[in-house]
């Protein structure tokens, strides 16, 4: 069993959504959601970091049961700072107080219709010997069959491939990330940014759960699968 360190990154500010880490989505807070599945697979709620520069999402973590001794420093907290930079923070702090792990879990808190077995089927797929697990959805277009880039004339080309496909299902699967699962090395995350990553293996999630708002209209929709739901 792996034993990771999860860090739930959620800071005060939020141009798309105002103030959506703790706006209400069926009634709970929207960091409530990724709480609760970090708290089904920790070891220890302890290794749970929920990553703000807010005081406010900091009382609401302590509401839903975590412990937030750690506070992200407010030069990690603007609109440039990139999420490696967030978590090698977060990993230094749990480094000095000594803390025990295997793997970096990182669970955004945007993705709140990721399950727990969504999470523990990319546990399942660490070993130390890679350098990432991330959750993936198909694609919604796939650049064998009907994703398109302009050549310097101007004029439409197939991605990738030779451009043949007449089906979507005779064309290559293809996987987009979908922001709700990544089981990270920590030393890879050390050596290099997670877009230089060569041994990333996917997860597959199923779209539904895959929701990822960034826009009013992704919450609108969030909501409206949860009401189908109930």
């Amino acid at each position: 069993m792996h034993r990771p360190l999860i860090i739930i990154p959620a800071r005060g500010g939020s141009k798309g959504i105002p103030r959506k880490n703790i706006r209400l989505l069926d009634g709970k807070p929207l960091i409530a959601y990724s709480i609760e599945v970090a708290k089904a697979v920790a070891a220890d709620t302890a290794d749970i970091i929920l990553s703000t520069d807010d005081a406010e999402i900091a009382r609401v973590g302590r509401e839903w049961g975590i412990e937030v001794p750690y506070s992200r420093p407010a030069k990690l907290a603007d609109d440039t700072t990139g999420t490696r930079e967030v978590l090698l923070h977060a990993m230094d702090w749990a480094d000095s107080r000594g803390m025990t792990y295997d793997c970096v879990l990182l669970l955004q808190p945007t993705s709140p219709l990721r399950t727990v077995a969504d999470v523990e089927a990319a546990l399942k797929l660490y070993r130390p010997d890679i350098d990432m697990v991330v959750s993936v959805m198909p694609t919604a277009a796939n650049p064998y069959y009907d994703c398109f880039e302009t050549d310097t004339d101007g004029f439409l080309g197939i991605c990738k491939g030779p451009g043949t496909y007449t089906r979507r299902q005779d064309a290559p699967e293809a996987w987009q990330y979908n922001g709700a699962v990544y089981v990270i090395n920590p030393a890879s995350l050390r050596q290099m940014p997670m877009g230089c990553f060569a041994r990333r293996v996917p997860s597959v999630m199923p779209r539904e759960n895959s929701i990822d708002l960034d826009t009013p209209l992704d919450w609108t929709i969030a909501e409206a699968i949860i009401n189908a739901r109930k």
